[in-house]
């Protein structure tokens, strides 16, 4: 990281720009950004520069999207996500960058196939009650999604347990992967937005959930990342020249979120995880 080509800045500026609109609209787009870093800056470095950077997007995120987060969501997972902290500190003490790239794409790819599973297994289940909610589509949207209250769109669709299989069993695998996956490379957002997605989290309980969690996760990265080594004088002096692009994408996104019809922010989301996991498999 001593030299970095107009191009390269360029690449990290547009992928900053990524960060904020996936703070604000597309979470599991933040893939792309993390197989950004790792390909211009040596992978282990990369997540010591871009950690200070997904927190000023958390932090706009979190101004937007305060008021919509599902607590009791969080409070299940963080336990969870501290074990897979701990588990990919450690990992990082012997991981060279092919292993920690190589062990990220599985773990996104194998959980984008899980999640596929489980949707497609919840629809067979539901079978025509499924036909007949959709007839009442209109009704729900004008509910707590729609709503303007603090409790608006703060919970899942179907309930605090969300879909089949999504209690505490699922909450605490999800947590594990994520907290490992986000520690290792910044990389625990398509697992969270798998998980949101599989409870059944409409558009904004999703992004404001989100926000508050990698928020508070990402803060709290910042002692181990030190200590590691991953954050230091040179990388904030580089973070010092990106953030600022993080702003303009945290405003589109905003503007473009209310646009994005639901199924389609579904299929968004998943597609975005399994291009960042295919991105880091073959970089």
């Amino acid at each position: 990281m001593d030299s970095i080509s107009l191009w390269q800045l360029v690449a990290l500026a547009a992928a900053s720009t990524l960060v904020g609109f996936s703070k604000t609209a597309v979470s599991g787009a933040n893939t792309i950004s993390l197989a950004v870093f790792a390909a211009v800056l040596p992978a282990r470095e990369s997540t010591g520069v871009l950690l200070p950077i997904l927190i000023v997007g958390d932090l706009l995120a979190v101004t937007v999207y305060r008021r919509h987060a599902h607590w009791p969501t969080l409070l299940r997972l963080f336990p969870a996500v501290a074990v897979g902290v701990v588990a990919g500190t450690l990992f990082l003490l012997w991981a060279d960058d092919a292993a920690v790239r190589t062990s990220i794409g599985a773990i996104l790819l194998f959980m984008t196939g899980v999640t596929l599973w489980r949707r497609r297994l919840a629809e067979k289940e539901s079978g025509p009650e499924a036909r007949k909610e959709s007839g009442s589509e209109g009704e729900k949207e004008s509910g707590p999604e729609a709503g303007t209250g603090p409790e608006a769109g703060t919970g899942p669709a179907a309930g605090d347990e969300g879909a089949p299989g999504t209690g505490r069993t699922a909450a605490r695998g999800y947590g594990v992967l994520g907290g490992f996956t986000t520690m290792v490379a910044n990389a625990g957002g398509p697992v969270m937005s798998l998980y949101l997605l599989s409870a059944g989290f409409r558009k904004l309980g999703f992004l404001g959930t989100s926000a508050w969690f990698f928020l508070i996760l990402n803060v709290s990265k910042v002692p181990f990342s030190v200590g590691l080594g991953l954050i230091d004088a040179r990388s904030l002096l580089l973070d010092a020249c990106l953030v600022l692009f993080v702003l303009p994408g945290a405003y589109l996104g905003r503007v473009c979120v209310d646009r994005i019809n639901q199924r389609v922010f579904d299929r968004i989301v998943i597609g975005a995880t399994v291009i960042g996991g295919l991105q880091l498999l073959l970089i």
